[in-house]
C-alpha cells in the first residue's frame, strides 16, 4: 500500500525510496517484528483465558511433554497477523504473486485454526479429520498453482526447472499443477510435523523463508538472472517483502516460543507457514530447491512415512518415535540440544540451496 506514495515523488525525495523492493522489505521486517512485540503478550493472555487447559498433550508422547500441559496454542495467529499486516502495508497490491502466496498462507491458517479450535474445545489431540484437511489443502493449492502458472512467462508455463543444470526444463504439461499441489500441501504438512518442540519449527521456517525470499528477488530481476543463468520470472521480486515480513513476524513469535514456550504456534501457524514456503517455491520455479532449503522438513516427514510403512509391514519400528525429533528425545537428548542442532542443519541446507543459484 505504501508503494503508492511514489506517486508523490519527483525522483529526488524520500517518497522515491518506496520504489525500491529492498527498502520496503526492510520496512516489512520491522513492521512485523514490532507487531509481534506489541501484540504477543496480550494475545497470549487472551488465548490462555479462552483455552483454559491449553493444547492437549498426547498420552503416548515423550514424558517431558507432560510438563507443558496448560500452554496455550494458536500462537500462529500472531505470526500470520504480523505477516499479513506487514505485507499488505509494504507490498505492491498489483502484484499477482503476492496475492497468491498471501492467499495460500491465510487459507491454510484457517484450516489450522479450525483444527486447533477443535482440539482445545474438545480437549483431544484429534482435531479436524485428516482427510478433510487434505482435501481443503488440495483445493487451495490447486487454485494457487493455476494462478501461478498463468502468471508465469509463456516459455516457463508447466515447466519444471532443474537446479544446477543450466537451462534444463522438464515439460510436465498438465501434470505440473498436480505436482505443484503436492509441493504446497506437502510443505504445509511437513512443517506441521516438525512443530513438536519449543522453537523447533519457527527458526527453520524463517531460514527457509529468508532463503526463498532472496531467490525470489534474484529471479525477479533480469540483470541478476542473466548473471546467474537462472530463469527470469517477472514480478517475483516482490515476494522478498513477504519473506522479510515472515522473518520479522517469526522473530516476534520466537520471543515467546523460545524454551520454555509461553505459547505454541499450533496448526494455525505451521500449516500457514509451510503452505507459504511451498507457494513461494512454485511462484519462483524453484520447487526442487525447496526440497534442499527445507530439507529438515523433508526428513521429518519422511521419518513418519518410513515409520508407518515399516510398522505396517513388520510390526516393528525404525525409530523410537516419529517424527524424528521425538526419536532423539527418547534417546535422551535435551530439548534445547535437539532444537539448536536442527537449526544448524537448517542453516547449512539453506546455504546449499542458495549455492544452486550460481553452481551451473
Amino acid at each position: 500500500m505504501l508503494y503508492w506514495l511514489t506517486a508523490l515523488s519527483d525522483g529526488g525525495d524520500v517518497f522515491n525510496l518506496f520504489r525500491y523492493i529492498t527498502f520496503r522489505a526492510g520496512g516489512a521486517f520491522m513492521t512485523a517484528l514490532v507487531f509481534g512485540f506489541l501484540f504477543g503478550r496480550p494475545l497470549i493472555a487472551v488465548l490462555r483465558k479462552k483455552q483454559g487447559k491449553g493444547q492437549p498433550i498426547r498420552d503416548d508422547g515423550p514424558e517431558g511433554h507432560f510438563a507443558k500441559a496448560g500452554t496455550p496454542t494458536m500462537g500462529g495467529l500472531l505470526i500470520v497477523g504480523a505477516l499479513a499486516t506487514s505485507t499488505l502495508l509494504w507490498a505492491r497490491w498489483d502484484n499477482p504473486f503476492m496475492w497468491i502466496v498471501l492467499g495460500v498462507t491465510l487459507a491454510f491458517a484457517l484450516i489450522g485454526f479450525a483444527d486447533d479450535y477443535a482440539k482445545v474445545s474438545k480437549q483431544t489431540t484429534a482435531g479436524v479429520p485428516g482427510k478433510v484437511r487434505l482435501l481443503l489443502g488440495f483445493v487451495i493449492a490447486g487454485v494457487a498453482a493455476f494462478f501461478a502458472t498463468i502468471n508465469h512467462p509463456e516459455l516457463l508455463q508447466n515447466q519444471l526447472a532443474v537446479p544446477v543444470f543450466k537451462d534444463l526444463l522438464i515439460n510436465m504439461g498438465f501434470l505440473f499443477i498436480p505436482f505443484s499441489i503436492i509441493v504446497i500441501v506437502g510443505s504445509a504438512n511437513a512443517v506441521n510435523l516438525t512443530d513438536g518442540l519449543d522453537g523447533l519449527a519457527i527458526m527453520p521456517v524463517m531460514i527457509a523463508g529468508g532463503t526463498l525470499g532472496i531467490i525470489a528477488y534474484a529471479v525477479g530481476r533480469v540483470d541478476f538472472t542473466e548473471y546467474l543463468d537462472v530463469h527470469y520470472v517477472p514480478g517475483t521480486g516482490e515476494l522478498l517483502i513477504f519473506a522479510a515480513a515472515l522473518f520479522g513476524g517469526g522473530l516476534g513469535f520466537l520471543w515467546y516460543n523460545a524454551p520454555p514456550a509461553a505459547v505454541f504456534m499450533g496448526d494455525t501457524g505451521s500449516l500457514a507457514l509451510g503452505g507459504a514456503l511451498g507457494a513461494i517455491a512454485v511462484a519462483t520455479k524453484h520447487e526442487l530447491v525447496l526440497a534442499i532449503v527445507g530439507g529438515l522438513f523433508v526428513v521429518e516427514a519422511l521419518s513418519v512415512i518410513v515409520q508407518v510403512l515399516y510398522f505396517k509391514r513388520t510390526g516393528k519400528r525404525v525409530f523410537l518415535m516419529a517424527p524424528i525429533h521425538h526419536h532423539y528425545e527418547k534417546k535422551g537428548w535435551a530439548e534445547p540440544q535437539i532444537v539448536i542442532r536442527f537449526w544448524i542443519i537448517s542453516l547449512i541446507l539453506a546455504m546449499i540451496g542458495l549455492a544452486t543459484l550460481k553452481v551451473r
